[in-house]
């Protein structure tokens, strides 16, 4: 049983990321589908797709992160899960800070929707810090 389906799809990204695996497949779920749209748009993944998987002639939606590449280095160095179902961490515009000195981001599910930290500070919003990403 999953507890925290976040932390579980970020541990599979950095682990798809170590062992340089082309993409990772994961059950899918509209929070984890908005967390790879941004991290695509931010460049750390190369793509993200919604696929139909039968299992015995039941349909489940799966989750395909295509996992993206500078070279041999892979584009994300590190990737933390911050708050937890046991402990929500929510944040205000002003005590955002900086992820790596400016070179990472935060994911912040805010009253608009995910978005990174700078987005949220630009927009003046607060809201729950989900992960950091560098």
């Amino acid at each position: 049983m999953i507890t925290d389906p976040i932390a579980d799809m970020l541990s599979q990204v950095r682990n798809g990321y170590r062992a340089q695996k082309r993409k990772v497949i994961l059950p899918h779920s509209r929070l984890k589908e908005a967390v790879g749209k941004v991290l695509v748009k931010e460049g750390y993944l190369k793509e993200i797709k919604t696929k139909e998987s039968d299992k015995e002639k039941k349909t489940h939606k799966m989750l395909e992160l295509i996992l993206l590449y500078h070279g041999k280095e892979a584009s994300v160095t590190g990737i933390k899960s911050v708050s937890k179902p046991g402990l929500r961490v929510y944040r205000d515009r002003k005590n955002l800070g900086w992820v790596r000195s400016g070179l990472g981001i935060s994911i912040i599910s805010t009253p608009l929707g995910l978005m990174t930290d700078k987005e949220a500070k630009y927009k003046k919003l607060g809201g729950e810090v989900i992960c950091k990403v560098w």
